[in-house]
């Protein structure tokens, strides 16, 4: 009521509108976007490579960086200088950029330790993807995955013809640099086939295969979930073909050997052909389970932890250092840039060491194999060896090359860096250094000690 003793209405409750919210804080400005001058300088550059310039000279002032350290794999060095002169005309805090020239295998090779001992505060690492999160590592760090085009349309049609049944199961997969048109790829050819997967294993993004982390079709471990048809239950093949979109074999075989069972064709996207790909998997496999056999009579062992980039995981290590000595095993521990046979003959012979295991790359021991004189076991073997951890096959058993062909070979298991692999791969590094938290930043504490007056 009103004063008066009329009746009012009450005005209608407005609806609660929630504020229209614009995120602009990671959009590149659009004076770096549109900056001819700029524009000029990435022409040389080859047009199809995604070097993400715009955004790396965007993060580069953010950060007011002036020591910058640039990291390359060996087929991207050559655009090195360019990117120098780039970085130092466009970034005007910029007053030094180091090129770090050690070799570059993969992410694993990361060299935040070398930035920050150059006196670096920013690393921008190019043509991997990040295994080693920003979070971890000791100065500031940029992944640019230099994502590569291609005639995609190409690749599609070579898909067709050469598998020209919709009933066909086909599994796509790829280095990094081709991920995004790996996907665009699988959109395109699903109308068909009744099954066209992409490979996955979780973290990596999906048809992301790693030289040392691969999918098993087998599992199921595909573009989105985990699973297990009734057909695999049954013993039927998940996948006819792999498809592997790269220029070279290393990351190819890493799917090779995590399905051996499956035939393997690899695209070039450079050369545009499509090959079918072998690999001995009898033969690897009957040398790992000799390497395996020999160890287990070695009295003294060395450890080595690979010291080039972050391909060493100093938690590895510790976890096999722990279950050595639970055995009684002597250890001793070596410091190793690059592995090689000459390396290891020499090391054996002057320690007196039986047998090694290494914490670097776990194809070292799988590629070189016999080369070794004396069994080099990846984290997974040793714990084969000494713990008695199921093997991926009866490692007293020699498998024949007429058994290889006809019956199926066991899977080699790929897992290094794979979210669900076991207490030796360096997933479980990662996450337990998530769960503490970035050490980076942090500020030191200090104690104050009270005298008690």
């Amino acid at each position: 009521k009103t004063n008066s003793g009329e009746l009012a209405l009450a005005d209608a409750p407005r609806a609660q509108t929630k504020p229209i919210r614009h995120f602009i804080g990671n959009q590149i400005p659009l004076d770096i976007l549109n900056d001819p001058n700029l524009a000029r300088a990435i022409k040389p550059l080859p047009a199809n490579y995604s070097f993400e310039i715009h955004k790396t000279i965007w993060r580069l002032r953010n950060g007011n960086v002036s020591r910058l350290a640039l990291q390359f794999p060996e087929g991207l060095l050559l655009y090195a200088t360019t990117l120098v002169d780039i970085f130092k005309t466009f970034v005007p805090s910029i007053r030094d950029v180091v090129i770090l020239g050690d070799v570059t295998y993969g992410a694993c090779c990361v060299d935040d330790y070398a930035a920050t001992a150059l006196g670096c505060d920013f690393l921008v690492h190019y043509g991997h993807s990040c295994l080693v999160p920003v979070s971890m590592t000791t100065c500031k760090t940029l992944y640019v995955f230099v994502d590569i085009l291609f005639d995609e349309e190409h690749l599609v049609q070579s898909i067709r013809k050469n598998f020209p049944n919709r009933t066909d199961k086909i599994a796509l997969a790829g280095t990094i640099q081709f991920a995004s048109a790996i996907g665009k790829v699988r959109e395109t050819l699903r109308p068909f086939y009744e099954c066209f997967d992409v490979g996955r294993t979780k973290p990596l993004s999906p048809g992301e295969v790693l030289g040392c982390t691969a999918p098993n079709l087998g599992d199921g471990e595909v573009m989105g979930v985990k699973r297990r048809d009734a057909g695999e239950e049954n013993g039927k093949k998940a996948h006819d073909a792999i498809v592997f979109v790269a220029d070279g074999r290393f990351h190819l075989e890493a799917m090779m050997i995590a399905n051996p069972n499956v035939p393997a064709y690899r695209y070039d996207p450079y050369e545009r052909v499509l090959t079918r790909e072998y690999y001995d998997h009898v033969g690897m496999q009957n040398v790992r389970k000799s390497m395996i056999l020999r160890a287990k009579k070695a009295k003294n062992f060395g450890l080595i932890l690979g010291t080039l980039g972050r391909q060493g995981n100093p938690a590895v290590l510790d976890r096999l250092e722990r279950l050595f000595k639970s055995r009684n095993k002597e250890t001793v521990v070596f410091l190793i840039s690059e592995i090689s046979p000459e390396r290891i003959a020499s090391l054996s012979e002057s320690g007196g060491v039986d047998a090694f295991v290494q914490v670097a790359c776990p194809r070292l021991s799988i590629d070189w194999g016999e080369a070794f004189v004396v069994p080099v076991l990846t984290p997974y073997e040793a714990y084969i060896c000494l713990e008695g951890t199921e093997a991926w096959d009866d490692v007293n058993t020699v498998l024949s090359k007429d058994e290889g062909e006809k019956k199926e070979v066991p899977s080699y298991p790929m897992k290094y860096y794979a979210d669900d692999g076991g207490k030796w791969t360096s997933s479980r590094f990662a996450e337990r250094q998530k769960s503490m938290g970035n050490r980076r930043d942090k500020p030191s504490v200090q104690l104050v000690v009270s005298s008690g007056d």
